[in-house]
């Protein structure tokens, strides 16, 4: 299955803003519903990685957010302390595009053996070239913000090409955040934002994977037409192999990103 584990439950961050305790609940309770195999981790950040310990959180797998690179030492040790899993960190850098440095730091304090992503800058940033050379020479992964709570917050098809195209030729597994609810590029109902799909992603990055140019990227991350885009995943061949380069994205709904699968006649 393709699609397995691709959706990171974010259902605290926005928009959904779900209540802590009733996320831990409802995490808990997807584990018997059809969307099981669909989903990853529960992400939660620092500031409530505590309040897990006094929830029914014991054992649930957690990727945490951790917003500089001075917090990841002490991530483990709250982790432990909650009774939850450590499964990934995703660290965000400082400043208006982060630094190397700033990436070096993240590599020598983060816990042994969990799996760390780095929010990097665009790559229209002048900071991204040096940004991306050291998540690679220092093995961690690249994250990838796709949408807010502002129209600013969503890069254009170029910049998203060109950020799947630099993660392939580098060997840089990567995740994504924001805005991808749904699976094919719409216009927002309500804020007229442009999101991009999450198909579009996953069947962008398979092409970069064998060997498409950024501009074929570009043309299939704005592609809006479902059945065209469910027609040419069905078709490719190198999904699987796609998935792990994007490994997964974080959703405040887990409910939305598996109903547009079943409507695309995309799982069986």
């Amino acid at each position: 299955m393709s699609f397995q584990h691709l959706v990171d439950d974010a259902a605290i961050f926005p928009p959904g803003l779900a209540p802590l305790p009733a996320a831990v609940t409802a995490h808990r309770a997807l584990a018997t519903t059809p969307y099981a195999a669909l989903v990853g981790p529960l992400v939660v950040d620092t500031a409530r990685l505590d309040e897990l310990g006094s929830l029914d959180a014991e054992g649930v797998e957690v990727s945490v957010v951790v917003p500089t690179a001075d917090e990841v030492a002490g991530v483990a040790a709250r982790a432990a302390a909650a009774g939850v899993r450590l499964a990934a960190l995703e660290v965000k850098l400082g400043g208006p595009g982060g630094s190397a440095e700033q990436v070096a730091a993240i590599a020598a304090a983060r816990p042994a053996g969990v799996t760390t992503y780095v929010e990097v800058p665009r790559p229209t940033a002048p900071e991204w070239p040096a940004v991306l050379d050291a998540v690679a020479a220092h093995g961690l992964r690249l994250k990838l913000r796709t949408g807010g709570t502002e129209a600013v917050a969503f890069p254009s098809e170029d910049e998203v090409a060109a950020w799947i195209a630099a993660a392939v030729a580098s060997g840089l597994p990567f995740k994504c955040t924001a805005g991808l609810h749904n699976a094919v590029r719409h216009t927002g109902a309500t804020t007229g934002f442009e999101h991009h799909g999450y198909l579009n992603i996953l069947l962008a990055t398979a092409q970069a994977v064998g060997g498409a140019d950024p501009g074929t990227l570009a043309a299939t991350l704005a592609e809006r037409d479902a059945a065209t885009l469910a027609a040419a995943v069905r078709a490719e061949s190198g999904l699987a192999a796609a998935r792990t380069t994007f490994t997964s994205y974080g959703s405040c709904s887990v409910v939305e990103p598996y109903d547009d699968l079943v409507a695309l006649d995309l799982l069986a």
